[in-house]
């Protein structure tokens, strides 16, 4: 499968542009599926809901399955975190897998960057960032920086690097 990763620090506007590339490439008529990273034990699953006590009971895997989606949970219980490439085995085919986060894995990815946040760019140690898309015009790189609102170009540059 053809991955493409948004990366960025935290606020920086990672969330917004995947949300909005999503929207822009499934309307140009290409599958897309998304993988989040986060850095933090997430939970998606509530307290008192059934899926939540078959975990709570010691349950590997959970699936939960309705007439308009199904989901599977694993719990890792102290196995560590598996790689990105073991977790794209999980996915069904589709034409284009957006990643948000995984600074440091290797797929090429775009960085949001917001100007207020104060942070560094990424693009400058981060070889796999092909591209910055910013609120503001940062100088001095090697890569091109499109405008953060500016997701139909962004688009357009991420489905001509993975060739679609």
């Amino acid at each position: 499968m053809r991955v493409y990763g948004v990366t960025g620090w935290k606020n920086s506007g990672k969330t917004t542009l995947m949300e909005r590339l999503v929207t822009e490439i499934t309307g140009r008529g290409f599958a897309v599926s998304t993988v989040k990273h986060a850095h933090h034990a997430t939970e998606i699953d509530h307290e008192g809901r059934d899926s939540f006590r078959h975990r709570q009971a010691g349950a590997r895997e959970v699936l939960v399955a309705s007439p308009v989606r199904w989901a599977l949970m694993h719990e890792l219980r102290d196995a560590g975190e598996p790689p990105l490439a073991d977790l794209l085995t999980k996915l069904s085919p589709v034409d284009l897998v957006l990643i948000e986060g995984y600074k440091r894995e290797p797929h090429a990815k775009v960085e949001a960057h917001r100007h207020e946040t104060g942070r560094p760019l990424l693009a400058g140690e981060n070889a796999s960032v092909r591209a910055v898309a910013s609120n503001a015009a940062p100088e001095g790189l090697s890569v091109p920086v499109f405008h953060l609102d500016d997701v139909g170009t962004i688009a357009d540059f991420i489905l001509k690097e993975v060739g679609l």
